[in-house]
C-alpha cells in the first residue's frame, strides 16, 4: 500500500471513528432536553441554555477527531 493512500485511509478512520461517539452524545443530550421540556414546559428557559453547552463541549470532541484526522493525513 502506498504511504499516501495508508494516510488517506487513516484519516478516513480517525475522522469517522472520532465522529461516531460525539454524535450519539448529542443526540442523547437532544432526546433529554426535549423530553424534560415536554414534562415541565415552564423549565425551558433554563434547559435549553445547558442543553446548547452540553452540545458545544460534545461537538469540540468531534473537532479534536477532524483535527487529529488532518495530522494523519497531512504531517
Amino acid at each position: 500500500m502506498e504511504l499516501e493512500a495508508a494516510k488517506t485511509l487513516g484519516m478516513a478512520l480517525a475522522v469517522g471513528i472520532g465522529v461516531l461517539g460525539p454524535g450519539i452524545g448529542i443526540g442523547l443530550i437532544v432526546s433529554k432536553a426535549l423530553e424534560a421540556i415536554g414534562r415541565n414546559p415552564e423549565a425551558s428557559g433554563k434547559i435549553q441554555p445547558m442543553m446548547f453547552v452540553g452540545i458545544a463541549f460534545t461537538e469540540a470532541l468531534a473537532i479534536f477527531a477532524l483535527v487529529i484526522g488532518f495530522i494523519v493525513k497531512f504531517v
